[in-house]
């Protein structure tokens, strides 16, 4: 598959990180784009700067080019996953803002009803973010909170980062062994 994986100025790069890596290994083509405070928080929370970011990428794309390939329907992405997603973001594209090329790709998987993650990392939520995630829904996105389980009982916050990862790629249909399942 090829996916699109957008990172916010959200907490929770860490998210993001683990997923193309176990998207990659798992043998799938990932494009990446990162707004300017998603930068901020994976230098800050991962220490993964933009260099060491774009070798774990298939293609990294600038957030201010509009004209790149993914700001295209015709470009053929399988799906797009925005892990960790800001409320600023969310709200953008839940009202059809397409101010940046993240944004853009998010309302271009929307109007081409191609899958689209949204894995929203903020607490406590107001009624505004709460009704741009349900607009979100209601258009076709899913909403993945950035919320894991216990009920395979952590032991590491790898294990936590795992489950959450794991369930991302369980909407992607990726096939995976990040958590052990309910038996």
């Amino acid at each position: 598959m090829k996916i699109v994986v957008g990172i916010t100025g959200a907490s929770g790069s860490i998210y993001g990180l683990r997923l193309i890596d176990t998207l990659r290994q798992a043998g799938h083509e990932v494009h990446a784009v990162v707004t300017d405070s998603g930068w901020r928080v994976l230098d800050y929370e991962c220490g993964v700067s933009r260099e060491a970011f774009a070798q774990r990428v298939d293609v990294l794309y600038d957030n201010s080019d509009i004209g790149a390939a993914i700001a295209s329907g015709s470009f053929r992405m399988d799906a797009m996953v925005i892990v960790p997603c800001s409320m600023k973001t969310a709200g953008s594209i839940a009202h059809a803002v397409s101010d940046n090329l993240l944004t853009r790709a998010a309302d271009v998987a929307l109007k081409e009803y191609r899958p689209l993650l949204i894995v929203p990392r903020e607490t406590p939520m107001h009624a505004i973010h709460l009704e741009n995630l349900l607009k979100l829904s209601q258009t076709g996105a899913r909403i993945i909170p950035a919320s894991p389980g216990f009920y395979h009982r952590p032991q590491t916050l790898d294990d936590l980062v795992n489950m959450l990862v794991g369930k991302i790629c369980d909407q992607l249909g990726v096939e995976h062994d990040l958590f052990a399942r309910w038996q």
